[in-house]
């Protein structure tokens, strides 16, 4: 059994969505303890041991759409957070009376009519969800046993008024900052010569490679299959005998003799729906390109459905293809590399003086003179304010103190600020104001997202926990 079970660590969250509550379960680190025991079991929490059934008929009653091996993980650990909170419900105590569940059931409002509790429309909603009385009302008491293990945790939070105001500070103040624009700084460092151009294509030629798909594809209409223009049931009853022949592994030519279809048309495309010379091919759009490209050589042949439209597309092969330094659309794609490579390297400069206290106000000012480019000056009224620069900058703004100096980039680098801010003007609420509720209710929120994060640190030395991933992969390859 040496090595079957493995050390469960890291911060991974589990959501479990309780009513319209969703909270993060952080999982930590397990014991390393090696543990014997049968195969089929996928994990033990403390001395209890969960099979590969349990796993399985939890996913089973939990997933919303068709299962996949990437999801088997995400899974794994809300079956956990699951087993959790039943173990902290039974040792709460947590007890639900027979009085009470039938209360909360009649009090649902897809079961009332004319604003009472109707049993005609009770059992027509489980008739409609194939569930029986007693499974749904399993599954209430259940639901219901861990809101009340949430109140027992953050129940009875009431902040004060300093919180209120603190919260409603952090959005509301005032900051006025000076801005430098990056790109405008970094623009003599972003012109690049023919040679340089050459120089870094012909230094990272594999990027610079492009995966073409070659396929033949026939698009079915009425016309075509049924000599009409109906979308009927004879053109459906036909879509479907097509659909069971190429399950049955039939090919696109034996399905044009057939149905004596037309002969098909042939695209060579990338992931951008282009021709080997760059060029767009309007005809496959970005649904059916996505579909094109999820094809495999083991199963070719598909039928695809894209916005009311029927195609069989057939792939032919996949090649990797070198793109030529002198293509158009790869002379831009290597320019905007070097753009964000040289971007990213002046940048990273940049943050690493500040977080070293090199950069301060005079240096801010100094950069301004040595790279000709002006500050300027805005006025923030709120985190809120988005009307001269963009919400992620505003954010990035509102997370640090006066006098700080801070870089702010967007993802791909297109837009860069050096920021200085200036000036803090805070904010206060009344008790009496029409927004102080709104407040209220976010400083509540803060209160009970520690204390959560408390709970998660009690969770933590209470349990151990150890997966057994050997039995996790046999799961795992199951819905390969």
């Amino acid at each position: 059994m040496i090595g079957q079970f493995r050390k469960f660590s890291g911060t991974i969250y589990a959501k479990i969505l309780l009513g319209i509550i969703i909270i993060p379960f952080v999982f930590w680190g397990m014991s390393s303890s090696i543990l014997g025991g049968s195969k089929n079991v996928v994990v033990v929490i403390d001395k209890e041991k969960y099979s590969i059934e349990d796993f399985s008929n939890f996913m089973q009653n939990t997933a919303t759409k068709k299962v996949e091996s990437k999801d088997i993980d995400e899974f794994l650990y809300s079956f956990i957070a699951e087993k959790l909170m039943e173990k902290e419900i039974e040792y709460f105590e947590i007890k639900l009376s027979d009085s009470s569940l039938a209360k909360l059931i009649k009090h649902q409002v897809q079961f009332k009519r004319e604003n009472k509790f109707s049993r005609t429309e009770y059992e027509k909603f489980l008739l409609k969800n194939n569930i029986t009385a007693t499974a749904f009302e399993s599954i209430i008491l259940k639901e219901e046993k861990k809101k009340q293990l949430l109140n027992f945790v953050s129940g009875g939070v009431y902040p004060s008024n300093f919180l209120v105001n603190a919260s409603y500070d952090k959005i509301n103040q005032q900051r006025s900052i000076q801005l430098i624009n990056l790109n405008d700084a970094f623009q003599k460092q972003l012109n690049f010569s023919e040679d340089q151009i050459k120089t870094f294509f012909n230094d990272n030629k594999n990027k610079y490679n492009k995966i073409y798909k070659t396929i033949n594809i026939i698009e079915l209409n009425p016309k075509k299959l049924i000599n009409n223009n109906d979308f009927n049931d004879l053109f459906f009853k036909k879509i479907d005998e097509i659909d069971d022949l190429i399950f049955s592994g039939k090919k696109l030519n034996y399905i044009i003799q057939k149905f004596n279809l037309e002969k098909p048309n042939s695209f060579t495309i990338n992931d951008l729906g282009e021709d080997i010379n760059s060029k767009t091919q309007k005809e496959i759009t970005k649904s059916l390109l996505t579909k094109i490209f999820s094809l495999e050589e083991v199963e070719p042949t598909a039928l695809i459905e894209t916005k009311d439209k029927y195609f069989i597309v057939e792939l032919i092969k996949t090649e990797s293809v070198q793109k030529n330094f002198q293509d158009v659309s790869i002379k831009k794609e290597i320019l905007l590399d070097m753009v964000k490579n040289v971007k990213r390297k002046l940048i990273t400069e940049l943050i690493a003086k500040i977080n070293k206290n090199n950069f301060v106000k005079d240096d801010f000012d100094k950069f301004s003179k040595e790279k000709n480019v002006n500050i300027k000056e805005i006025n923030l009224n709120s985190q809120k304010d988005n009307e001269k620069i963009d919400q992620q900058v505003v954010n990035q703004v509102y997370a640090y103190p006066k006098n700080s100096v801070i870089v702010v980039s967007d993802i791909g680098l297109a837009e860069n600020f050096l920021i200085y801010i200036d000036e803090i003007k805070n904010a206060s609420i009344n008790a009496s104001s029409a927004e102080y509720p709104e407040y209220f209710d976010l400083a509540k929120r803060k209160i009970v997202n520690e204390l959560y994060n408390s709970y998660d640190s009690y969770i933590k030395k209470k349990y151990k926990i150890d997966i057994n991933y050997q039995a996790l992969d046999t799961v795992k390859s199951y819905y390969n």
